[in-house]
């Protein structure tokens, strides 16, 4: 999710985040608004599908990617749309927008360089990046992830999660670049509740799910078909071990139950 805010403070901060490294393992989190830390949609439990068809992708084609995306859109539907609705919320499905390059228009500015996919609070949608390098290979398992991450990022903004985080931008350096690894972090488990629940029926091997928790940045870094990391990653949306912790969580427990990074120690987000 872009957040505009934070856009020039990951260069500036690193010694602010890391001077207080020696305490982190006992930390506790802050105190943040009952929505955040108390949420319904913990309690909602597990994700409602356990089958994700994934349509076959020979070609390389865009049309064909954007087939495939499309069927993934429909499986985080179902998978979603029952424990929110069992948390109290209304659901709604976001659209989904397949660009080709970089800079192109979108509700909330320009796509932005380093980017694979982004979520617009204000038209709730998500727009995915096809580079030609991408269209090759658009079953890579990290893409799945990737669009899953931006829906988690919908979830929060169905559940209230995403409004009441906002505010905390607006806070101290130090404040905000917390919420942000701890919005980013919980969409990153979100994106692993999907992924576990839907797991059996994909056809996949434990050495892809291995490959994607160790890669750097995880969902972020998709070097190996041509796509850029993010500067400042690691500020904004938490470390590697961090950011594999969190999809392991959401992996494991298939629920949005292992997701509440807002009552999570400072040394599970940093």
């Amino acid at each position: 999710m872009r957040i505009p805010r934070l856009a020039l403070m990951a260069g500036a901060v690193a010694s602010l985040l890391f001077a207080g490294t020696a305490h982190a393992a006992t930390a506790p989190a802050p105190a943040f608004k009952p929505v955040l830390t108390k949420n319904p949609l913990y309690k909602a439990g597990k994700l409602g599908t356990r089958t994700c068809d994934e349509p076959p992708v020979n070609n390389g084609t865009v049309e064909e990617a954007e087939v495939y995306f499309s069927s993934v859109m429909d499986c985080l539907k179902q998978a979603w749309a029952p424990v929110v609705k069992k948390a109290g919320f209304r659901f709604s499905t976001p659209k989904l927008t397949v660009i080709t390059k970089v800079g192109t228009k979108t509700p909330c500015g320009k796509f932005q360089e380093g980017s694979q996919a982004e979520y617009c609070p204000k038209s709730n949608s998500i727009a995915f990046l096809l580079s030609p390098d991408i269209v090759e290979e658009p079953r890579n398992l990290a893409l799945m992830a990737v669009l899953a991450h931006e829906y988690g990022h919908h979830i929060q903004q169905l559940t209230g999660i995403l409004k009441a985080s906002d505010s905390l931008y607006r806070t101290t350096e130090a404040r905000a670049l917390d919420a942000s690894r701890r919005s980013e972090l919980q969409a990153e488990c979100m994106s692993g509740a999907f992924v576990g629940r839907v797991w059996g029926s994909l056809g996949r091997s434990s050495a892809e799910w291995d490959a994607l928790l160790n890669s750097t940045h995880n969902w972020l870094n998709l070097s190996s078909i041509g796509v850029k990391v993010r500067s400042g990653a690691d500020e904004t949306h938490g470390k590697d071990s961090n950011v594999a912790y969190w999809a392991k969580r959401g992996f494991k427990a298939q629920s949005a139950s292992a997701c509440n990074t807002w009552t999570a120690p400072k040394a599970k987000v940093l």
